[in-house]
């Protein structure tokens, strides 16, 4: 779709008072419903407490955050602040607003001065792990894809040449310190510096390949649209819900594993044809985490032990892959109103005594991981988009 065409609709959206402009292309396909009328709200209430959250100081992830309430300063894993930066990239597209895209600039602006300073080069430094300058440590690819995702969502929105490609020169320097060393024959790719394990791994696997498919839209260039097939190929064969490689048991069951497989499945998805055999084994891995889903979302009514607020925090996170699939995937058109319920259910655990903590690490991934799911509810498709859709982009 051309830029004339986009910013028609765009406008007629605006007109309309709807909260979001449809992009009609093969990737982002129509919402089966319209969004609940009350979700532009609460999802802007959250953009603005993530606003204030990423325009502080930002200072060194430390475990005591985990009980320590310390709102001076902004102290998060960088993967985790990558799903907030990319809802605030939505809430522009809704509003307008440059406040929600100047928070992003601000962090991606950060991210990119530290990785600079990072070895191996192209690193991302992920405010844990490997320090900037340092030649020891873990360094993780599967925490770093889900950074190169946040920027690529800043990078869309940003017309200044300079800015644009400083933020996209960034995810390229990434992508290749992974392509170089990382991807395997079969597709896997191993997790960069990790001391743990050494092999292709379903997280980096998933992220990676994720943020590849979005730096080919990007970019057009075939070399990352290769390496994410192959990673989608390596996913599709291996049984997420089993420990080889280590993934379901070593997540702890586990909405985490559902969480990044299923986003790398959704980005995917728009990238595949109808007939593609890949949309076959995606569908199969996605009928079982729609099942695992329904058995386990407490909002659904499941009498499951997942504690939202503490260790399960990415059952935030699963409405947002509920709404991909609905629209993706015409025998899951039903997930659209049962992600209502669980979102609904979200937000009640994250208010239940007034505002959250937003400084508490785990409050801060259910409130990120929700803003995910209100952003593709609101405005479908616009988390994986590679182009600025606004006319009065900065």
């Amino acid at each position: 779709m051309n830029w004339f065409k986009c910013t028609a609709m765009l406008l007629s959206c605006i007109a309309a008072s709807s909260p979001c402009c449809r992009f009609a292309s093969a990737q982002e396909k129509a919402s089966p419903s319209p969004a609940p009328a009350e979700f532009r709200d609460v999802f802007l209430n959250l953009c603005d407490m993530a606003r204030d959250e990423l325009n502080k100081e930002i200072t060194p992830y430390e475990e005591t955050y985990r009980t320590v309430v310390e709102p001076k300063t902004h102290h998060m894993p960088f993967f985790e602040d990558a799903y907030a930066v990319r809802a605030l990239a939505v809430a522009y597209d809704i509003t307008g607003k440059r406040e929600y895209l100047d928070a992003c600039k601000h962090w991606a602006d950060r991210v990119i001065d530290l990785q600079e300073k990072m070895t191996p080069k192209g690193a991302y430094y992920l405010n844990y792990g490997r320090a900037p300058g340092k030649t020891s440590g873990d360094w993780w690819v599967a925490d770093s894809g889900s950074v190169a995702m946040a920027i690529l969502a800043t990078a869309a929105r940003t017309t200044d040449k300079a800015e644009k490609d400083r933020y996209v020169g960034s995810v390229k320097s990434f992508a290749k310190l992974v392509l170089d060393n990382y991807v395997s024959k079969d597709g896997g790719i191993t997790d960069g510096l990790w001391s743990h394990y050494d092999g292709p791994w379903w997280c980096s696997t998933a992220t990676f390949s994720a943020a590849a498919y979005l730096l080919y839209d990007e970019t057009g260039d075939p070399q990352y649209l290769k390496v994410a097939t192959g990673g989608t190929d390596w996913l599709a064969a291996h049984d997420f819900r089993k420990n080889d490689p280590p993934a379901w048991d070593a997540m702890g069951g586990s909405p985490g594993v559902v969480f990044y497989i299923g986003e790398s499945h959704a980005v995917a998805l728009g990238h595949l044809a109808p007939d593609d055999a890949r949309r076959k084994a995606i569908a199969a891995q996605v009928a079982l985490m729609s099942q695992w889903m329904k058995d386990n979302q407490q909002g659904r009514g499941a009498k499951s032990d997942w504690n939202y607020l503490k260790g399960a925090t990415y059952m935030a996170g699963l409405p947002y892959l509920m709404y991909v699939f609905a629209g993706q995937l015409p025998e899951h058109r039903d997930l659209d109103q049962a992600g209502d319920q669980e979102l609904r259910y979200v937000h009640g655990l994250l208010f239940k005594n007034g505002n959250p903590p937003v400084s508490l690490v785990e409050t801060w991934e259910v409130m990120t991981w929700a803003m995910m799911s209100y952003a593709e509810r609101l405005c479908p498709g616009a988390l994986f988009r590679a182009r600025s859709v606004r006319p009065d982009a900065p």
